[in-house]
C-alpha cells in the first residue's frame, strides 16, 4: 500500500530534456538527473525511495529491478519504444508506463527526406572528397528523387507521414503492413514484402520494436531488393543483419544506406562507437538521432512529465502502455483510492463490500481491465478509518492501492 511522501523524488536518466524536470518540480517533485544509461546495479541503487523514473531508449528495466525498487509507481518512456521495458513485470506490480507515440514522428521523417536525397545525390562521398581537397565534379551516380520509387515497411504514424512528403517531392509510394492500412494519397499497398522489394529504387524501415520482428531484414530479403536501391533504416537496430548489408554494399549491389540504429549502442555521448558499416561508401551513419531535434524532445518532455504527473497525482492511467486506460474527473473535497488488482470475477463488488461496510460513500467511480490487470478508481466523500485501507490492500486480488 502506497502513502503520500512529503517530498515525493523522480529520476530522469539518458539527458531528458530539462523541462521535464521543470514540470516535475514545479508539481512537487524533487528530481534527481543522469546524462547517460545506468547499469544494473547503478540504477537500482538510485532508485531507492524513487517514485517516478524517466528514461529514454538505452537504460533496461528489467524484472529484477522492479523487484529492487517497490517504491516506483511509474515509468515514463520518453521516446516512442518501450521494448527496453519488462512492461508485464511492471504491471504485475502497479507500476504505470507511458510512452510518446507521436511526439518526435515529424523529425524522425523530416530525417529520412533528408536522407533519401542525400544518398540519392551521393552527397557523403561528394563532402568527404572536398574536404580532402579533391574536386570531383560529375553527375555520375546522381539522381532525382522525382520519379524514383520508394517502399515503406511499417505504414504507422511516421510511415504515412513519410509518405505523404514523398508524394510531395514526386514520389512514387509503395507499403508492406501486416496490418491492415489505409493508403494515403496515391500510396499502393502491396501483399507481401516480396512484391513491395521487387517494386521499388529505395526500402525505408518503419517497424515497432516487437520480438517478431528482430532479423526481419536480412540476406534474403536484401538479395531481393532491386540492383542499385537504396536502403534506410531508422527503427529499430534488431531488425536488420548489418553483415548482410555491407556484403551488398560492398558487392555493389545496393547503391547504398542510411542508418540511425543498431543493435548495440553506446550508452552515453562520447563513448566509442564500432559498427561493420563504418567506411563504406555512400553510407550515411547516425547516432539514432532521428528523433533528436530540438523541437521533438521539447514535445517529448513536456508529454510525458504530464503522464507521469496525471498518474501520481490523479491516478489517470490514458496512453499507458501497460495498464487499462482509466480517467475520471476530480471532485473537490473527496478522496481518491486507485487499486490495481488481477482481474479476477467479482474484484469491483468486494471493493465496493469494504466501502459499505466500512460505512464510506461512494461519488464516483471507474473500472477498466486489460488482459490480467484490472484498475478502479474511487473517488469517496467521507473520511476512512484505517480499516478500510487495510482491507482493501489485503484482498488476494490486490496488486497495488494508492491513496491521492
Amino acid at each position: 500500500m502506497d502513502h503520500p511522501h512529503e517530498q515525493p523524488r523522480a529520476l530522469l536518466v539518458e539527458a531528458i530534456h530539462p523541462d521535464a524536470t521543470g514540470l516535475l518540480q514545479a508539481a512537487g517533485w524533487s528530481v534527481e538527473t543522469a546524462d547517460r544509461a545506468l547499469p544494473d546495479h547503478e540504477l537500482a541503487g538510485r532508485l531507492e525511495g524513487v517514485q517516478l523514473l524517466g528514461i529514454r531508449s538505452q537504460t533496461q528495466l528489467s524484472e529484477a529491478i522492479f523487484d529492487k525498487c517497490p517504491e516506483l509507481v511509474a515509468v515514463g518512456a520518453f521516446c516512442i519504444g518501450t521494448n527496453q521495458i519488462d512492461l508485464p513485470a511492471a504491471a504485475e506490480r502497479g507500476v504505470a508506463v507511458f510512452n510518446a507515440p507521436f511526439s518526435n514522428t515529424r523529425s524522425v521523417v523530416e530525417l529520412v527526406v533528408a536522407e533519401i536525397i542525400g544518398l540519392t545525390r551521393r552527397l557523403s562521398e561528394k563532402d568527404r572528397a572536398m574536404h580532402a581537397g579533391v574536386w570531383d565534379k560529375s553527375a555520375s551516380g546522381a539522381h532525382e528523387v522525382r520519379g524514383r520509387r520508394l517502399g515503406i515497411v511499417g505504414y504507422g504514424n511516421i510511415g504515412t507521414q513519410l509518405s505523404v512528403l514523398a508524394e510531395n517531392l514526386g514520389m512514387s509510394v509503395y507499403f508492406y503492413d501486416t496490418a491492415d492500412r489505409l493508403a494515403l494519397g496515391n500510396a499502393r499497398r502491396c501483399s507481401s514484402l516480396e512484391e513491395l522489394l521487387a517494386s521499388v529504387d529505395v526500402v525505408s524501415l518503419h517497424v515497432d520494436g516487437r520480438p517478431d520482428n528482430r532479423n526481419l531484414f536480412g540476406e534474403e530479403e536484401l538479395a531481393a531488393m532491386r540492383p542499385g536501391a537504396l536502403f534506410l533504416n531508422l527503427s529499430r537496430g534488431f531488425v536488420v543483419d548489418h553483415a548482410a548489408l555491407r556484403r551488398h554494399i560492398e558487392a555493389g549491389h545496393l547503391a547504398g544506406a542510411a542508418i540511425d540504429v543498431f543493435p548495440s549502442e553506446p550508452s552515453g555521448r562520447g563513448e566509442p562507437f564500432v559498427s561493420e558499416l563504418q567506411g563504406l561508401p555512400n553510407v550515411i551513419l547516425t547516432p539514432h538521432i532521428g528523433g533528436s531535434t530540438e523541437e521533438a524532445q521539447v514535445d517529448i518532455g513536456h508529454f510525458v512529465a504530464h503522464k507521469l504527473i496525471d498518474y501520481a497525482k490523479r491516478g489517470s492511467t490514458a496512453l499507458s502502455v501497460n495498464l487499462p486506460n482509466v480517467e475520471l474527473a476530480e471532485r473537490s473535497g473527496s478522496h481518491r483510492f486507485v487499486h490495481v488488482h488481477r482481474n479476477t470475477p467479482g474484484v469491483l463488488a468486494a471493493i465496493n463490500a469494504v466501502f459499505a461496510e466500512e460505512g464510506v460513500n461512494i461519488e464516483g467511480q471507474a473500472l477498466a481491465t486489460r488482459g490480467d490487470i484490472g484498475y478502479v478508481i474511487t473517488d469517496v466523500a467521507s473520511d476512512f478509518s484505517p480499516g478500510t485501507l487495510h482491507r482493501l490492500a489485503g484482498m488476494q486480488e490486490t496488486v497495488r492501492l494508492r491513496v491521492l
